[in-house]
């Protein structure tokens, strides 16, 4: 029998205000194999899909492919330079990155394409509402020159007002803004389509251009959301930490909270840099903490075992096994309980009544890893993005984000992006990598 795994197809058609008609400013070649660098043909694209196999024939099956959309300079824009008024807005909460993005978008708008309004929009959607206190910030080289070394947003940031899509696309339309670079995750992409379908009904030419930003890796369609590597790099001297307390004490236990609410992709990756990790615990793979297969159990034997040992956990993990808040945020998120502190004070009872001396520290260094300045790998990232993000919107390009996949930087239709979010495969070689490292069991569920 034939082996084959379906995929889904996408539509991964981009959005274009017009036909770009406008010689670009930016001095390239339209011409291969002449020493110089090349203009992005328009046609130019590569498969979505990588993924082949072999059937019992071993002949050579491959899946539906899809094609993406490359980014880069074209050599026809859709915008005047001179006509433009750029605005940058960064939403949600902060992340390794956002002054990086920013700069390299201030700077590719400004001396790539010689376009002089660029404009901050100060703390998020809620900037563009007609209640905002906060004036537009004027950007330029000068202005962004060394925010890169800096952690958080000089933009500032915050949740909520991407609902109220009349008002803002109402204010783009009174600051004569035509291209908006939106940077954020689920929600902020969300608002960016939205705003964008409101800009279509008025028949306006705003281009809206999208930069993912999850901290968490968890959007689909893209390869690695920039600040997650310096996420990692971050979380690890906080497992060094519980680790070399853990080993000092009798019994010691370690115990580090990171983020992911839904996705743990920065616990499993620390997990793998760390290989002091014991048990790694994120929302995929549901846990039981009673009963001869739950982690207590097998924490206890561990213990017993071995002296010491060393949790890590997402955030967003056992919230099966917490009360529920029933709140949200402003963006629609639900509040969640602290699985660290609930841990910790399960563990402590569970050994108080085993009888057991131990000596638990619990440590949270969410607030300092979102708020680190991005490492070099991150820092790249962030400048090539940024300046994808201009290119795409002097193109005339609008609903998309711009992504890397399959290692080339491509435009995603926001509407894909937001339609399903990225997971840990609890089958897939990552997972697997993770239980190799740690030994833990494959499930600590009795069921």
């Amino acid at each position: 029998m034939d082996t084959h795994v379906s995929k889904k197809k996408y539509d991964f058609t981009i959005n274009n205000l017009g036909i770009a008609k406008i010689p670009s400013p930016i001095e390239m070649s339209s011409t291969s194999d002449d020493g110089l660098a090349d203009y992005v043909c328009e046609n130019r694209r590569i498969l979505y899909g990588i993924d082949a196999y072999i059937n019992d024939k071993g002949e050579e099956i491959r899946e539906f492919h899809d094609s993406v959309e490359i980014a880069g300079p074209r050599e026809k824009i859709y915008f005047n330079p001179p006509h433009v008024h750029a605005a940058i807005v960064t939403c949600g909460g902060i992340c390794p990155g956002l002054n990086n993005v920013i700069r390299a978008v201030v700077r590719c708008f400004w001396y790539r394409y010689g376009v002089r309004r660029i404009s901050g929009i100060r703390f998020g959607y809620r900037g563009l509402l007609e209640s905002s206190p906060y004036p537009l910030l004027q950007l330029n080289p000068d202005v962004v020159d060394e925010i890169q070394e800096k952690g958080g947003s000089i933009l500032g940031t915050s949740r909520g007002g991407g609902d109220q899509v009349e008002e803002i696309v109402d204010s783009l339309e009174r600051l004569n803004i035509n291209t908006l670079i939106t940077i954020g995750g689920d929600g902020t992409l969300r608002g960016a389509y939205e705003i964008g379908e409101e800009i279509k009904k008025r028949n306006l030419k705003i281009s809206i251009i999208g930069v993912p930003k999850t901290i968490d890796n968890d959007l689909s369609f893209i390869q690695t959301s920039f600040g997650f590597d310096t996420a990692v790099t971050q979380a690890v001297p906080s497992v060094r930490g519980a680790h070399t307390e853990a080993k000092a004490s009798i019994n010691g236990i370690g115990l580090v909270k990171v983020m992911g609410r839904e996705s743990g992709f920065i616990a499993a990756s620390t997990a793998l840099a760390m290989s002091d990790v014991n048990f790694c615990l994120i929302p995929e793979t549901p846990f039981d903490l009673e009963g001869p297969n739950g982690l207590l159990a097998h924490l206890k034997t561990r213990i017993l075992n071995r002296g010491h040992a060393v949790i890590l956990v997402a955030e967003g993990a056992g919230q099966h096994l917490v009360e529920q808040t029933g709140e949200k945020d402003a963006s629609g998120n639900v509040k969640f309980r602290d699985v660290g502190i609930f841990l910790k004070e399960k563990i402590t009872a569970y050994f108080k009544e085993q009888k057991i001396e131990m000596s638990l520290k619990y440590i949270d260094p969410s607030y300092i890893i979102r708020s680190a300045p991005a490492n070099p790998n991150d820092s790249i990232y962030c400048s090539r993005l940024g300046a994808h993000a201009v290119h795409a919107a002097m193109a005339g390009k609008t609903q998309t984000l711009i992504s890397m996949l399959n290692n080339k930087f491509v435009h995603i239709p926001i509407r894909v992006a937001v339609s399903e979010r990225n997971h840990v495969n609890p089958e897939g070689s990552l997972w697997r990598d993770v239980l190799e490292n740690t030994r833990q069991p494959a499930s600590l569920k009795n069921k």
